[in-house]
């Protein structure tokens, strides 16, 4: 199926017959992502009387249990609920589900401390003002050892506030990112990044989101794409998440 659609002064085609996921799929055990020290996502039958719900072991329909942690086991999308006080839900956030967006690919700095960082110098290099709604950072290198890294305890590479200030400055209301976090593992619960691309407390972006743990694959080519950011409707600051995006044409 092929559509246009009109943004600023410029029609743009894309084929929706031809999504690219960037999401990581989530499975049971120990086969995914890790971060925070969240455990493993778990998937069992349910068991009552006579019936079991899995047909492996005997039973009409497969009918299972999951638990998973949204933050710590792969692809993610977060409001601002996840660092407010005000009980706000990812469903009365994200209102719309399609955004014209742009894929960047940067290398992490190493700054002074060890700590590999997206440094806003970067990001000004990459994105102009009002470029875009949506920003999707890939970070190199770039391998499929991100499908099932062990971040917790790595100090992996983060987001510099002075990064996500420049977002805001540009207008980014949606970024997604390959890395467990925006801001560092460990950092007393400043939050920093995550504070400044919101606004919050004085002036808060409602309706922007963060989406961490995507996977951008090597032959994706940086530039630009229609996203399509689908979302479970869990009444939580955030929800497994399964962003599409679609080559777009003029």
């Amino acid at each position: 199926m092929d559509i246009t659609f009109v943004r600023g002064q410029k029609t743009y085609r894309a084929d929706l017959s031809r999504p690219i996921d960037l999401s990581i799929p989530l499975r049971k055990g120990h086969d995914n992502p890790n971060c925070f020290y969240a455990p493993p996502p778990d998937f069992w039958p349910v068991k009552a009387g006579d019936f079991v719900g899995s047909t492996a072991l005997g039973g009409p329909v497969n009918f299972f249990n999951v638990t998973f942690n949204p933050h710590g086991n792969g692809t993610h999308t977060e409001c601002v609920g996840h660092i407010a006080k005000k009980p706000y839900v990812l469903g009365e956030c994200l209102l719309e589900a399609h955004f014209f967006a742009k894929i960047v690919s940067l290398y992490p700095q190493k700054t002074d401390n060890g700590d590999r960082v997206v440094l806003r110098e970067q990001l000004e290099a990459l994105l102009e003002k009002g470029e875009a709604e949506a920003l999707i950072v890939r970070t190199m290198p770039n391998d499929e050892r991100k499908l099932n890294a062990r971040y917790s305890g790595a100090n992996p590479p983060y987001l510099a506030r002075e990064a996500a200030a420049y977002l805001v400055e540009c207008g980014v209301q949606h970024l997604l990112i390959d890395l467990p976090s925006v801001d560092r593992e460990e950092d007393e619960g400043l939050l920093q990044a995550h504070h400044t691309f919101w606004q919050y407390p004085d002036a808060v972006r409602k309706h922007c989101t963060i989406t961490e743990l995507i996977y951008v694959p090597d032959r994706v080519k940086d530039g630009y794409y229609l996203l399509n950011l689908q979302t479970a409707s869990f009444d939580l600051d955030a929800s497994p998440s399964k962003p599409l995006i679609f080559g777009i044409g003029s």
